[in-house]
C-alpha cells in the first residue's frame, strides 16, 4: 500500500498537467473530463463544467500523482498545505525541472548544498503548488 498525491485545481488542471508532463519527461497524460461521465439528471453539467479535468495521472520520476479540477461551486484553497517532493540522484536533471518550474513561479529556497543533502531547494510554480527537490546519495 502507498501513499500518492492528488491535486486539485481551480479550471487550469489541463494546462498544469501538460505542464508538468513536459517539465518532468512523463508520456502523455490520460485525461478525463467531468463531460465523459454517464449523464446524470440529479446533477446537470454547464458546458464549463463538461470540460473540466474530473481525473488524470502522471507518473513522476516513478511515483503516481493525480489531478483534478474542482467542480464550480466548490471551494478551492490554493496555499502550502501540500508539496510534492522529487528525490534524485541526477544533479542536471534536478536543475533542469526545478529551473523549468521556476518560470512564472516563486522560489522559496534556491538549490543549494544543506546539512542534509548535497543538493536542495523549494519552488512553489505558476500554478501554486510547491515542489521540493532532494539529492539522494547512494
Amino acid at each position: 500500500m502507498a501513499v500518492q498525491a492528488y491535486v486539485n485545481f481551480n479550471g487550469n488542471c489541463r494546462q498544469a498537467i501538460e505542464f508538468y508532463a513536459e517539465t518532468f519527461g512523463t508520456e502523455k497524460p490520460q485525461i478525463m473530463l467531468f463531460g465523459d461521465t454517464p449523464p446524470d439528471p440529479g446533477f446537470p453539467l454547464s458546458e464549463e463544467t463538461r470540460n473540466l479535468v474530473m481525473h488524470a495521472s502522471l507518473t513522476i520520476e516513478g511515483t503516481p500523482v493525480m489531478f483534478s479540477d474542482v467542480p464550480p461551486g466548490m471551494p478551492l484553497v490554493t496555499g502550502n498545505n501540500i508539496s510534492l517532493i522529487i528525490g534524485s540522484k541526477d544533479i542536471d536533471k534536478i536543475k533542469l525541472m526545478f529551473n523549468k518550474l521556476k518560470e512564472n513561479g516563486t522560489v522559496g529556497m534556491e538549490l543549494q548544498e544543506t546539512f542534509w543533502s548535497k543538493l536542495y531547494g523549494f519552488v512553489t510554480d505558476k500554478y501554486g503548488i510547491g515542489w521540493q527537490f532532494n539529492y539522494e546519495s547512494e
